[in-house]
């Protein structure tokens, strides 16, 4: 049996905290993290338990819901503002641009950027996705379009709503990527990843308007230092498991094939035995994501968003189109809606379709970052929900994680 985790051994380096300081807090404890890893994934902040409805105390080992996020402790989110506009991360490395600014176009950015003269530096660039990502945090909730807390701490970041005086919604803050889309959204729509810290998600956008065909503009938060970040070290252990050197984590080589609701999910991973280890998890919405890849996608390679060296299995489409990809579940609870406790993040490998006008499309682009409700009858799904007719499944994906301990 396991015992309840609070801490993550992560390449044998223990790594213990709670909090988030400024310098007047605390300024001992995490200014300087030992993290022998390159790529190390910053925790999601949730210290609060979930059923499907609710939430709840803390559960036991081996009863339900066990094993969600809120079970497992990683490196805690820790910054450093620098006062000169500017926020050290000091779990990853990175330092990051504090107050975005106004909104720009993708092709503005990156000149935005090699220009930019922020305390005292000068190699600032626009971030990837896995880099921007690793500012999200899932206190955050949201209803809708209509905005409760952010998914960032804004004791160190400015984050804007939506200008609703112009017609925007408070979720209409998004922040983009470097990171293009390899393939096409919507109506063959050229797209750029970018992270919601309003509504707490990854999407792809337009890079123009449709219509137009003029520039998509948004939020850019410029970042500098540890440019390993996001680069993955994949290891074939040949035993069913894949281990991230970048990372220090163990993945699941293969999904059983089999879609399971989100309680089953958390189950299925704590009672997994796989290369001669009993420790799995589901993984949380960080850690799944830092094992997509970007430069993939049904459309133009013909495969998953994630690297070859793992295994994948196909489903068909609710069009009937057969080869394709299903999302995975993250042990992660995402706040959204009238019930804030009744969806999970997932990860979409495949497609991030919805159905506009009767079609069904890629509206996001794999390797979104969406949510689905934990429960449901199975013969209930796949729904279409949401403005732009998001595929439900609520029956989803599993790949397992496991911390290297050596």
């Amino acid at each position: 049996m396991k015992n309840h985790i609070t801490t993550i051994l992560l390449s044998g380096l223990l790594f213990i905290s709670n909090s988030c300081e400024k310098e007047s807090v605390n300024p001992s404890n995490n200014d300087n993290p030992d993290i022998s890893v390159p790529y190390p994934i910053v925790d999601t902040d949730v210290k609060t338990f979930y059923s499907t409805s609710v939430t709840i105390s803390e559960p036991s080992v081996g009863a339900a819901f066990y094993g969600q996020d809120a079970s497992y402790q990683g490196y805690q989110p820790s910054y450093k503002d620098n006062g000169d506009g500017t926020v050290t991360d000091n779990v990853t490395g990175l330092m990051w641009q504090k107050d975005m600014g106004s909104k720009m176009s993708f092709d503005e950015a990156s000149g935005v950027a090699s220009s930019l003269r922020l305390g005292g530096y000068s190699d600032w660039r626009v971030p990837t996705i896995k880099e921007l990502y690793s500012l999200i945090l899932f206190t955050g909730q949201v209803n809708g379009e209509t905005a409760i807390k952010n998914f960032i701490d804004q004791d160190y970041f400015i984050q804007p709503l939506g200008n609703t005086s112009i017609g925007e919604r408070e979720i209409d803050a998004q922040t983009w990527s470097s990171t293009q889309y390899v393939g096409r959204t919507m109506n063959n729509d050229e797209t750029v990843f970018g992270v919601n810290f309003v509504d707490g998600r990854i999407k792809g956008y337009p890079k123009y308007k449709p219509g137009t065909g003029t520039p998509n503009t948004m939020y850019f938060r410029m970042v500098r230092g540890n440019t390993k970040y996001g680069i993955n070290d994949f290891t074939d252990n040949g035993d069913g498991t894949i281990n991230d050197n970048a990372t220090g984590l163990m993945w699941q080589k293969a999904d059983d094939g089999i879609a399971r609701d989100w309680e089953n999910a958390l189950s299925y991973a704590e009672n997994l035995t796989l290369g001669n280890y009993s420790d799995w998890r589901l993984p949380n919405a960080k850690e799944l994501q830092s094992i997509v890849d970007y430069t993939r996608c049904p459309s133009v390679t013909n495969s998953p968003a994630i690297d070859p060296v793992f295994s994948t299995t196909s489903i068909t489409y609710p069009d009937g189109v057969s080869g394709q990809y299903p999302y995975f579940w993250t042990s992660t609870t995402h706040l959204d809606g009238a019930n804030p406790y009744s969806s999970a993040v997932y990860i979409a490998f495949g497609k991030a379709q919805g159905k506009m006008n009767g079609v069904l499309m890629d509206v996001h682009g794999a390797g979104a970052q969406r949510s689905d409700p934990k429960s449901g009858n199975i013969a209930d799904y796949p729904k279409f929900m949401g403005p732009q007719g998001d595929v439900r499944y609520v029956f989803n994906y599993v790949r397992c994680v496991r911390n290297v301990t050596k």
